[in-house]
């Protein structure tokens, strides 16, 4: 029987296997054509925008590439590649394994095996992610218009569920910076409806099994009645919502102090909690740097990047850069090792810097030059300051420095 004809029996077997469910993977090995470094073709199912495909994964020395195709389109590449260059396909599926091997002599051996799987593997094109907060029948995601009574996402909820994700996945890693236990009370500074300030709460709670209270501060006395509420509806009974602003909240007990969105100095004001706390972790998205702005626009000092910055644009985030900079500098003067990242928020905010404060251990203090590392802090602060044009910096006149 002529090659081709032993590829038709292959590729009909393959075809049964879609079609009956049983399907599990395809490879292609032993390759002998023109192609360069490629070596082997595995091939398995994927559903992307609700239309079932094949996903090529084409194995080379040094590199892997992905394609997918349509599955009559997939099938007449694999008849062709089978033809023109590999010499061994292997059709796995959850009742029989089938081998079609070309020899070195041109013989065709053909054979049947056992099922190496039983189990059909998910096509879902993207490994579902391991979410830390689970689409499950949680009452505040029910109560907050995330899920449905049965816990599945609706459909206009999918990018504020995504972004609660994504923001737990942060902190999470964050706190496994921190000692084991340190995190005894948790501060969230203009909570608003409380999204992920629940998200939180659940985590600490649901995953890492701590005892954590959790206070979500926020101006709007209707938004802090609704998040109390859902609290109590979830029994959350150590999350607790108050009125009032940042500048007069008491957070002298608090570990972790987060600020996401807060206007302008009032970051600044969080910040300072913070540190004055002697907080383990400090989490702040900055939102609008009008008091460094109306700084440079009021001094007009001229620099190297003025030809940048008689741009509007390009001075408001010169402005951005210069405040969440000497943020990071002030906090690190106070003991902090920082970080300042981009953190994708959703649709409406889709990236925002992160600024993170992570108060460093005694242990890695001992033998550090503390007193010569902040008076280069400062030296730095000051230069700063001076180049840019600024008079003089929220957070450091807050923390009279």
């Amino acid at each position: 029987m002529p090659v081709s004809e032993y590829i038709e029996q292959f590729t009909a077997a393959l075809k049964e296997s879609l079609n009956a469910a049983t399907f599990v993977k395809v490879s292609l090995g032993n390759y002998k054509g023109e192609e360069e470094a490629l070596k082997q073709i595995l091939i398995r199912k994927v559903v992307i925008k609700r239309e079932d495909k094949l996903a090529f994964t084409y194995r080379y020395k040094t590199r892997d590439v992905v394609k997918n195709y349509a599955i009559d389109e997939a099938i007449d590449l694999i008849t062709d590649y089978l033809e023109k260059g590999f010499k061994i396909g292997t059709l796995f599926t959850a009742e029989k394994d089938l081998i079609l091997e070309e020899l070195n002599n041109g013989k065709v051996v053909f054979r049947e095996g056992k099922a190496s799987s039983a189990a059909v593997p998910s096509a879902t094109h993207d490994k579902e992610k391991a979410r830390l907060i689970k689409p499950d029948a949680k009452s505040y995601l029910t109560e907050l218009k995330i899920t449905d009574a049965e816990g599945k996402v609706f459909k206009n909820a999918q990018d504020k569920f995504r972004q609660i994700n994504h923001y737990i996945e942060i902190l999470s890693s964050l706190i496994k910076e921190l000692p084991e236990g340190s995190i005894k009370k948790v501060a969230d500074m203009g909570s608003g409806k409380g999204y992920l300030t629940f998200a939180l709460y659940d985590y600490l709670h649901s995953v890492l099994k701590l005892e954590t209270e959790v206070v979500g501060v926020e101006y709007r006395q209707d938004m802090v009645d609704l998040c109390n509420q859902v609290a109590a509806k979830s029994a959350f009974d150590r999350l607790n919502f108050v009125q009032g602003t940042i500048e007069d909240y008491n957070a002298e007990d608090v570990n972790l102090l987060i600020a996401l969105h807060a206007c302008d100095t009032a970051t600044d004001d969080a910040i300072f909690k913070g540190i004055k706390a002697n907080a383990e972790l400090i989490v702040v998205a900055p939102c609008c740097h009008k008091q460094i702005r109306r700084e440079i626009e009021q001094h007009k000092v001229k620099n190297d990047v003025s030809f940048l910055t008689k741009y509007g644009i390009f001075l408001e985030r010169q402005a951005e850069m210069v405040t969440d900079g000497i943020r990071a500098l002030i906090l690190e003067y106070f003991g902090y090792k920082t970080k300042v990242f981009e953190f994708i928020s959703d649709a409406h905010t889709p990236k925002n810097v992160l600024v993170v404060g992570v108060k460093k251990s005694l242990k890695s203090l001992v033998g550090s030059p503390k007193i010569e590392e902040q008076k280069a802090i400062l030296e730095k602060i000051k230069a700063s300051k001076e180049y840019f044009g600024i008079g003089y910096h929220h957070l450091e006149r807050l923390l009279e420095l």
